[in-house]
């Protein structure tokens, strides 16, 4: 299957302890794959495996990956009692009983114990590092097949505009070489009424006739670039079907295409072949945008 460069995806993870965990991914044109992770910092640790896995799925393109984590209890906390300064605060009142100290009593409520300083402490639970690692991961298989989903559906589209551009290149050249024989006959036509004219009843020698009609047979003969053409469009029918990551071979095989379609034109000074020859540039450099839009 030929994928896009250019897409979209998102993937989102709700978990029973209320973190939901979301990941987007988008892409653009490239010619290496450009992978940037945004998350936050406490995180980042998990930045290389995300890569690693988004290597695995994408060969080219530039990859902004966006994470979100919310949590909808808020932070998970501990609340722990200093039991030995609770108990050091309650000698110390008994000592100020026995010096005769007014209102101190023998027993003390808990409300009363927890206001005194650092009783009670508060502590953030530590959060497990590599669970969070494999929900990212989960969270990021899923915008992962979305966002392949949505490239396929893409190269799809272009695969069936290039190919549709390419049975346009094909007729034309058709059109080329059932053209090119009568280019020639068109010359000896033109070249013996010349001569008639310059020579008038002088006799015209046909074996003269014969030769400049072949020497301009030969310096317009466009078989080896119809040829090679022709190779060039099956190759391109080929890769196309093979699926995969083939944009750089497309590239530079439509390279290939505009110097053949050159030479033609170079060659020919026929006015209907330079028309078939603009009219197949025209459809080569549509097919070149598209494939700079391939994988």
């Amino acid at each position: 299957m030929v994928k896009s460069m250019t897409g979209y995806g998102r993937g989102e993870r709700s978990f029973e302890d209320g973190v939901q965990i979301t990941v987007e991914l988008r892409s653009v044109n490239n010619r290496y794959l450009d992978c940037a992770v945004k998350m936050p910092r406490v995180y980042i640790f998990t930045e290389d495996a995300m890569k690693s896995k988004i290597q695995s799925c994408v060969a080219r393109g530039k990859v902004d990956v966006f994470v979100t984590i919310t949590r909808s209890g808020g932070d998970a906390v501990t609340v722990a009692v200093n039991q030995e300064l609770a108990k050091g605060y309650i000698e110390a009142l008994k000592q100020l009983r026995e010096l005769g100290g007014g209102g101190v009593r023998k027993k003390y409520s808990a409300a009363e114990l927890a206001r005194f300083p650092d009783v009670l402490t508060v502590e953030k639970q530590e959060e497990d590092l590599d669970q969070m690692k494999e929900r990212l991961l989960a969270a990021l298989e899923l915008a992962l097949a979305d966002f392949n989903s949505m490239r396929e559906r893409e190269g799809e589209r272009l695969v069936a505009d290039i190919l549709s551009r390419a049975d346009a290149i094909e007729r034309l050249l058709g059109e080329v070489e059932e053209r090119s024989p009568q280019t020639v006959a068109d010359y000896r036509a033109r070249l013996e009424a010349k001569m008639k004219e310059v020579l008038q009843n002088t006799q015209i020698d046909e074996a003269r006739l014969l030769t400049e009609a072949a020497i301009f047979a030969d310096k317009v003969a466009v078989d080896e670039e119809t040829v090679r053409l022709h190779s060039h469009l099956g190759q391109l029918r080929e890769l196309l079907a093979a699926g995969g990551s083939v944009g750089r071979k497309l590239d530079f095989l439509i390279q290939e295409f505009n110097r053949e379609t050159n030479t033609i034109g170079s060659k020919c000074s026929d006015i209907e072949i330079t028309r078939r020859v603009v009219d197949m540039k025209a459809e080569i450099e549509k097919i070149r945008e598209q494939v700079q839009n391939l994988e």
